[in-house]
């Protein structure tokens, strides 16, 4: 063996790696030298723990899975109560599953959680994490009416909503190129978006029309989702988390009924009140 071109050329595949690491942990240094407010990175942790880059414009459905998981861990982390009544979560959960078979991602496995909130609200991050409010099973009048906004939210993830808007938020920011975001960082805006931010009004319309065809090929009544919309809407002065942070509900309104066929608006399951009012008393 001739040790000297070994040695060689084991320095050059050392050197044809080694480089390139050097120059990305200076370039997330560079990057991230000017943190968001309150937010603080530390370079040497990222190099000791290595440095875990997302490619945002092309985020694979195993990673947006990965970070949702990383991002319910956080909410679990935190001081929302997330509530612990097996009945409750089954029942979410047995609604949640009968929208995922109806819509544009039913292979994504997705999680259905119950959040111990008199708020009406209920948020998606990544990757089929939907968490719903005990408020909202309080306020809906049926079981269509909750499935309505659980259908919304599962079309916010089919539209890949949240990621279009970690992206403009990290760019926006200055912490990540067009395509590239470390990922603590991307966990980080993307709960701040999820759970204080509203959407864009093209993105609300889009989840609200995805939800709808979930809704609809599931068996439920279409006209829920707008009785459940109108109903809040005239709350008394008292405008629910669902639609204060949520932009143009009376557009949306109006879209909903363009798209529904008002002579089979309430065919469909679902619309019992009394059995619905019955079923939440016993496991609330």
């Amino acid at each position: 063996m001739n040790w000297k071109n070994f040695v060689a050329n084991h320095y050059t595949r050392r050197r044809s790696w080694f480089y390139p690491l050097i120059s990305l942990a200076v370039a997330v240094s560079l990057c991230l030298s000017t943190p968001m407010p309150g937010d603080a990175f530390d370079i040497r942790s990222l190099l000791f723990q290595g440095i875990q880059v997302i490619q945002m414009s092309n985020l694979s459905d195993r990673q947006e899975v990965e970070l949702g998981r990383q991002m319910n861990q956080e909410l679990q982390n935190s001081d929302i109560r997330f509530s612990r009544n097996s009945q409750i979560n089954r029942y979410v959960e047995q609604i949640g599953e009968r929208l995922v078979a109806k819509s544009d991602r039913p292979n994504l496995p997705f999680t259905f959680q119950v959040v111990e909130d008199d708020a009406i609200n209920a948020f998606a991050t990544l990757g089929g994490f939907v968490y719903v409010h005990t408020g909202l099973l309080k306020a809906a009048n049926n079981e269509a009416e909750l499935a309505s906004v659980i259908a919304h939210e599962i079309g916010h993830i089919g539209g890949r909503h949240l990621v279009k808007q970690m992206r403009q938020r990290a760019i926006a920011n200055g912490i990540a190129s067009v395509a590239r975001l470390e990922r603590n960082a991307a966990v980080g805006i993307g709960l701040e978006l999820a759970v204080n931010r509203p959407r864009s009004r093209q993105d609300e319309l889009d989840a609200d029309h995805r939800g709808l065809l979930a809704l609809t090929k599931a068996g439920y009544a279409p006209s829920a989702m707008i009785s459940l919309m109108e109903k809040l809407m005239r709350n008394g002065g008292y405008m629910p988390t669902i639609l204060s942070t949520h932009p143009g509900t009376g557009d949306r309104i109006n879209a909903l009924q363009s798209s529904i066929n008002s002579e089979f608006s309430n065919q469909g399951g679902g619309l019992d009140s009394a059995a619905y009012r019955a079923s939440i008393r016993s496991i609330l």
